[in-house]
């Protein structure tokens, strides 16, 4: 569809208006719509445990993180709904009561899955390294229960630590590290 010259690609404000009438995920690549996958019990467990863990752990701060509800404006033409994203200095809760996108994320971490793993450590790792605010994108391997964390040393640098293992997932930028006991946890 994308290079047909009849179809017009359509704008993240066009998208986030929209209301597609179904339970159904739906993400905006180069103005063109895309339905998203359903995720395997793992991804959603590991999902849920690092969600749990970061709203205790960031309870009382001016950071927030969000699970995959939340939509991320990449551009103009792009939107993605990643598994978890951290916003700091954001208003109040009760007036964001009608937000379908924030600003600014600090933090994005996606959960890995067989079909996805090339396009999220490609296309959509260079998006989000894309945006000024971002300084940690992690990716976590269920399968193998190791982290890859890259982390934003300068405006232009990048230090990616390739599938650290048992170390988790540190975010300097918030004084924390998502342990990887706590990612992995069984019950």
């Amino acid at each position: 569809m994308r290079h047909d010259p009849a179809y017009r690609p359509i704008t993240a404000d066009e998208f986030l208006a929209m209301d597609f009438g179904t339970d159904k995920k739906f993400e905006l690549d180069n103005g063109v719509i895309y339905m998203m996958t359903g995720g395997t019990e793992p991804h959603a467990w590991v999902q849920g445990n690092i969600l749990v863990w970061l709203r205790h752990k960031l309870r009382g701060t001016s950071c927030r993180p969000y699970g995959s509800e939340m939509a991320l404006r990449v551009s103009d033409i792009d939107l993605r709904y990643p598994d978890i994203s951290i916003y700091c200095d954001q208003p109040p809760r009760d007036m964001l009561t009608q937000a379908k996108t924030l600003d600014n994320p600090k933090v994005i971490v996606e959960i890995l899955s067989r079909t996805t793993a090339t396009f999220d450590q490609g296309t959509k790792l260079e998006e989000y390294k894309s945006i000024p605010s971002v300084q940690t994108i992690a990716f976590v391997d269920t399968a193998n229960e190791m982290c890859r964390t890259i982390e934003r040393q300068s405006p232009i640098g990048w230090m990616d630590s390739m599938f650290s293992g048992q170390s988790g997932i540190p975010i300097p930028s918030l004084g924390v590290t998502i342990p990887h006991s706590e990612i992995f946890a069984l019950d």
